[in-house]
Order: C-alpha cells, then structure tokens, then sequence
C-alpha cells in the first residue's frame, strides 16, 4: 500500500470513529470510556489539537474540542453528559 493510501484509510477510520461517537453512541459518557479504555472523545480532540501544533497550526483546547465534537463542548456536555456515578468517579481516581 502506498502511503497516501494509508494516510486516506487512516483519515476515514478516524472520521468512522469520530462519527460513532459523536451520533452513534452519544450515550457513552466520557468518564466510563476513560475508565474502560484509558480515553475519551476530549483525549481525541487534544489530540487533533496536538497534531494541529505539530503542523504549526495554532489551536486552543476549546477549538481542538470544538474541532472533534462538531458543536462547542459546552453545548455538547448540556445535551448528553450525565452526572457519573460514585462508582465512576471512584474508578476513575484510582486508574488516573
């Protein structure tokens, strides 16, 4: 495969995963992705943010966010983050 063929696959599975995400599973708080996966859709957008600065692209973590949900992260969280349980919370010092 030449590279810019992988780069392109790379890209859309990426879109695929950020797609799922953001419509798919809205339902999937960020907290138990944290704790399940070791990331979340904020660990995405920093790293969006964090490729951006690679390339010289200046970037704040409200526009990488912004970049990767589609909508400000303030309108997102308001829409579907949920309250994490203590069991959640608790998981999620331990681990981080």
């Amino acid at each position: 495969m030449d590279p810019q063929t992988q780069i392109e696959l790379e890209a859309a599975a990426f879109r695929r995963l950020q797609k799922h995400l953001m419509e798919d599973r809205t339902d999937a708080q960020n907290i138990d992705m944290m704790n399940l996966a070791g990331f979340c859709r904020n660990c995405l957008s920093r790293w969006y943010q964090e490729a951006a600065h690679e390339r010289g692209i200046e970037m704040s973590k409200d526009e990488g966010r912004e970049a990767f949900y589609g909508i400000p992260f303030s309108e997102w969280k308001a829409k579907y983050q949920t309250e994490a349980s203590a069991e959640a919370k608790a998981a999620f010092d331990k681990n981080h």
